[in-house]
């Protein structure tokens, strides 16, 4: 009987794996099993970390609003990120905190607006 070659395909799914890994350092990069692992590990770190990355922005423009809240205070009275948002949400004004934030950072004044408008 003659010889049969192998197929091509468990080579093209090997080098299809490897060339995700190829950034990776030492046998994480070279071993076929390690890279397997490695690649499963790394996904599972990017799906965690997507959940992860939207709760740290929302932290920071809250805490971005909040701050720029509470350095308005020209009527002498104290107000905070949570009546902000009270106040906003009984006007039914629809402005997401991305939005808030940006304004905070860009254009403070039309921020001090938007809460003395709400306060009346």
């Amino acid at each position: 009987m003659t010889r049969i070659k192998r197929g091509y395909i468990a080579r093209r799914r090997r080098t299809k794996i490897r060339l995700f890994a190829s950034t990776f350092r030492g046998a994480h990069s070279r071993l076929t099993r390690t890279i397997t692992q490695q690649k499963m590990r790394a996904l599972v770190s990017a799906h965690r970390d997507r959940g992860k990355q939207k709760r740290n922005f929302r932290r920071l423009w809250i805490t971005r609003i909040n701050a720029v809240i509470r350095e308005n205070r020209e009527n002498g009275v104290s107000y905070s990120y949570s009546r902000l948002i009270h106040d906003l949400y009984k006007r039914q004004l629809l402005l997401n905190r991305k939005i808030l934030a940006q304004l905070a950072i860009s254009n403070r004044n039309c921020l001090y607006m938007i809460s003395n408008e709400i306060l009346k």
